[in-house]
């Protein structure tokens, strides 16, 4: 049975390690697979691993250090600071070294990185009997240095899987690998639609500049003002969540928006069998696994389209509706349209469910496995 290897920098709560573990859950049928961890930020992975998938924390004793650098330097603790910063180069030589050896050493068939600098280690120290995988999560942003940052990283791996037909576009004229479209998948495809008993929107994500949490809620606050019976459920946490709650005090929405932090699965899954709408107002994603999982359960998502992958799957006027330039009126207005119309709610909920069909987990493993089962270059 082949080897795969998944290089991961840790296997907490964000996008890149849920579907880290997710592909590794699907693969351990097939093959024998270990998930290279450097930091060990919990006592164990945070999403639902297969016992069949073997970890391994290469710096399991350290975690990065960068709040406590910067804390300490705001507050003008400048012994502590210089502890700290002692610390943090510290762990980022280890960082380095760690991986290094593992992909010196590793006995993987095929290795897969999920990070640019895992990439760049990866082409440099891989063996060259190894399948070597670049797997790129984030969008580019037209960001020039972000773009050739990528370009170097992938230099000398076999394959790039770029995970929206877009990017896979961009990149296939300008990166040395064959690039491969492989879009995430759902790992999960529930029995029953949501019932929309409920009058309740949901956003589902991290609480960070990227997915604009605060731009939600002023888009709900304009939805409660006519329709005052509707509650805003948002699920993540990161570093707005300071912010978003002072955002909610001062539009008086403390009794209609529920901070729920992170939340597992099964908590997420309850609530979305009783949404009536989902909301994404991220400013970028490469994909948006969100936006499937309110599908799966005939949810009718309403985004912006400045979200380059989430166009992708969303379909305007038939599971959803796609919103141009940001416009939050016009979300609002969107979303009252479907929360007063029943008969379109439902209708766009069950394209809804046809749509996330075709990301099921297994039609996205097979895409994985041929790719797995070529030869080297």
């Amino acid at each position: 049975m082949k080897k795969v290897a998944i290089l991961a920098l840790h296997l907490g709560s964000g996008g890149i390690e849920r579907i880290t573990t997710m592909l590794a859950n699907n693969l351990c049928n097939d093959y024998k697979v270990e998930i290279v961890s450097t930091y060990k930020i919990f006592n164990k992975p945070f999403f639902n691993l297969d016992s069949r998938v073997s970890v391994k924390y290469l710096i399991p004793d350290m975690v990065p250090n960068e709040k406590e650098f910067k804390a300490a330097l705001s507050d003008f603790r400048f012994i502590k600071a210089y502890k700290e910063g002692k610390k943090a180069l510290k762990i980022l030589k280890l960082k380095k070294q760690t991986m290094i050896n593992y992909i010196k050493n590793s006995d993987a068939d095929v290795i897969i990185s999920t990070r640019d600098t895992f990439n760049t280690l990866l082409g440099k120290y891989g063996s060259k009997y190894t399948i070597k995988i670049g797997w790129e999560h984030n969008h580019h942003n037209n960001n020039k240095k972000y773009i050739r940052n990528i370009i170097s990283s992938v230099s000398r791996l076999d394959y790039f899987v770029l995970v929206s037909k877009e990017l896979t576009e961009f990149y296939q004229d300008i990166v040395e690998p064959k690039c491969v479209y492989i879009p995430n998948c759902l790992d999960f495809y529930p029995e029953n639609l949501s019932s929309q008993t409920d009058k309740r929107i949901i956003f589902v994500g991290r609480l960070s500049p990227e997915k604009d949490p605060i731009e939600t809620v002023e888009v709900f606050n304009l939805v409660h003002k006519k329709f005052p019976e509707y509650h805003l459920d948002i699920v993540g946490d990161g570093v707005l969540h300071d912010k978003l709650e002072d955002k909610i005090e001062e539009l008086n929405l403390g009794a209609a928006v529920t901070l729920h932090g992170n939340r597992n699965r099964d908590y997420i899954n309850e609530l979305l069998s009783k949404t009536q709408v989902a909301i994404s107002t991220s400013k970028t994603e490469s994909f948006g696994i969100v936006v499937l999982e309110a599908f799966a359960y005939g949810v009718p998502v309403v985004a912006y389209t400045r979200a380059q992958g989430i166009k992708e799957i969303v379909t305007d006027s038939y599971d959803g509706f796609l919103v141009e330039n940001a416009n939050r009126e016009i979300m609002a207005k969107k979303i009252m349209e479907l929360i007063t119309d029943k008969n379109l709610c439902e209708e766009m909920g069950r394209n809804a469910s046809k749509t996330a069909l075709k990301y099921k987990a297994e039609n996205i493993t097979n895409m994985w496995i041929d790719l797995i089962e070529k030869k080297k270059n």
